[in-house]
């Protein structure tokens, strides 16, 4: 009986060492790469993200959405506005699907409204009031940001 018990204490010990070495990896795992952060915006908002200006670094990374969308669309505009007319019903500049289904055209429509929504309720109030983001609400908004970047990647040539 003696000889279970040390057994059985051991395995326990070792196991409450496995467990400190699972937490160490964790801690140690940024944020950003949980979520996979696109690396673009990683580069105008990480420093304000390690740095606690969660909402700085929101705003940066959808200024960044904002002008990808100039670019690629040649529209001199920006905001909601620029969003409106890149991702038009009728002539858009930028595809992202091929136009040829309803489907095609509902999901163009509806990227067309989250792209603008995001624009009008993310970035502008950052760029124009004081506002102060919790940690998890910054990295919300940056993996939608990452996501908003790479469907632009993936846009129809």
């Amino acid at each position: 009986m003696n000889n279970s018990l040390s057994v059985f204490e051991k395995i326990v010990r070792r196991a409450r060492e496995l467990s400190v070495v699972t937490d160490i990896l964790q801690v140690n795992t940024h944020p950003f790469d949980e979520r996979n952060i696109h690396p673009e915006i990683s580069k105008v908002s990480l420093k304000l993200f390690d740095d606690g200006h969660f909402s700085q670094a929101t705003f940066e990374a959808f200024k960044l959405v904002d002008i990808y969308v100039k670019k690629l669309s040649g529209i001199n505009d920006s905001g909601y506005k620029l969003m409106m007319a890149a991702f038009s019903d009728s002539n858009p500049k930028i595809k992202l699907t091929q136009l040829i289904t309803q489907s095609d055209i509902d999901e163009q429509a509806g990227y067309k409204f989250i792209f603008a929504g995001s624009m009008s309720a993310i970035r502008n109030p950052r760029g124009h009031d004081i506002n102060i983001d919790p940690i998890d609400r910054c990295l919300d908004h940056l993996s939608l940001a990452s996501t908003l970047l790479r469907r632009l990647e993936e846009r129809v040539p």
